[in-house]
C-alpha cells in the first residue's frame, strides 16, 4: 500500500521557520521525482519544488527561491522541504507528490497546514 505522509506543519510568525517532512512507504522511492505542492484557501494547487532521484536536480518556484531547500533521504525514503524566512503568502496547506517518469504513476500525501501569521 503507497503512503506518503507529510509532517512539520503549524503557526509561525513571518520571518520564522519551518521543516516539513514526507515519509513514503509501498514504492521504490529512490527511482521517483519527488515534488512538494501548496494550496491556499480558495486557490488552485500550486508548485513549490521537486528534487529528481538521482543526482538530486532541484527545481523551486520563483516564489520560493533563496528561502526554501529541498532534500531527500533515500535510505530513509523520506523528503524535506526547510522553509525559511516565511511569509504570510506562504500559508497552505503543503503537499508531497511521488512521480514515476517511467510509468507515469503519481501518488499524492494528504497535506500539512503552514499558517504564516503574527
Amino acid at each position: 500500500q503507497v503512503q506518503l505522509v507529510e509532517s512539520g506543519g503549524g503557526l509561525v510568525q513571518p520571518g520564522g521557520s519551518l521543516r516539513l517532512s514526507c515519509a513514503t512507504s509501498g514504492f521504490s522511492f529512490g527511482m521517483y521525482l519527488m515534488s512538494w505542492y501548496r494550496q491556499g484557501a480558495g486557490e488552485e494547487r500550486e508548485f513549490v519544488s521537486s528534487m529528481a532521484p538521482i543526482g538530486g536536480h532541484t527545481t523551486y518556484a520563483d516564489s520560493v527561491k533563496g528561502r526554501f531547500a529541498m532534500s531527500r533521504d533515500n535510505d530513509k525514503n523520506t523528503v524535506f522541504l526547510q522553509m525559511d524566512s516565511l511569509k504570510s503568502e506562504d500559508t497552505a496547506v503543503y503537499y508531497c507528490k511521488a512521480y514515476s517518469t517511467l510509468i507515469g504513476l503519481e501518488y499524492w500525501g494528504q497535506g500539512t497546514q503552514v499558517t504564516v501569521s503574527s
